[in-house]
């Protein structure tokens, strides 16, 4: 399959052959139709945290099962799902207490899963892989999705979203008729805006410097957005909560 390798940090990506290996125990093969770029793989590409070269990044992604490993339940060839970088074992203290996504197992991102055609290992990267034409993951990193959900929108259930509202609903437990400041309105940010209007918040403020990301998190569900440049910030805040401040 083809794949985009990072063979030396801060450089372009190469479209190359990389031998992809079937999936094994407990792991499932995805055609992968759609990966989106988060700032964690340009992190990598740009050598900001641990890894080994050659590597293919991309974490964020969706497609369809087109094999599966010895013992996968619940997932059948042909589902459509999201791929993720997060891989729990099921057997740790924390998988086992209902905490799959703090599991404790480490795992090797050089074991071969991704090689070059001279059996060179090539870095399963974020445990995903997904810059490329296939990936094999671990069946706890996928999700079922509607059938007929756009693999672009897909895809961006893997991380941005799940982050962003999960971080409001799950980390911050915002409750109905709470305030809620946001600070920052990208990927994620937009999703904690979207999570906080899920979540039932009354007060919903966006802060950014950029006029199109404010716009556009007025569209995800915020109720106020201020720039963060602005003069007397927190006065705004404040104001607009009541002189309560966020929850």
């Amino acid at each position: 399959m083809k794949a985009a390798v990072c063979r030396a940090f801060g450089e372009k990506l190469t479209l190359e052959e990389v031998v992809l290996r079937p999936p094994g125990p407990g792991e499932v093969q995805i055609a992968v139709e759609a990966v989106a770029i988060c700032h964690s793989d340009i992190g990598y590409l740009d050598g900001l945290w641990s890894s080994h070269l050659p590597a293919v990044y991309g974490h964020e992604a969706a497609g369809r099962i087109t094999a599966l490993g010895a013992g996968v339940q619940g997932l059948a060839v042909g589902d459509a799902v999201a791929v993720s970088m997060i891989r729990a074992c099921g057997q740790c203290r924390a998988c086992r207490g209902g905490k799959p996504f703090l599991c404790a197992t480490a795992y090797d991102r050089g074991n071969g899963v991704l090689s070059l055609p001279d059996g060179t290992v090539v870095e399963h990267g974020l445990a995903t892989g997904g810059f490329a034409e296939e990936c094999v993951v671990h069946a706890s990193q996928v999700a079922k999705v509607p059938d007929d959900l756009p693999m672009e929108l897909g895809a961006l259930l893997a991380c941005g979203v799940i982050t962003g509202t999960g971080a409001v609903i799950n980390t911050a437990q915002v409750a109905p008729g709470d305030h809620v400041v946001v600070i920052g309105a990208g990927g994620v940010g937009l999703n904690a805006v979207q999570g906080a209007r899920l979540a039932g918040a009354a007060k919903i403020i966006a802060i950014d410097l950029a006029e199109e990301k404010l716009a556009a998190a007025r569209e995800f569900g915020a109720t106020d957005t201020l720039r963060a440049d602005m003069k007397g910030l927190r006065r705004a805040v404040m104001a607009l909560t009541e002189g309560l401040g966020a929850d």
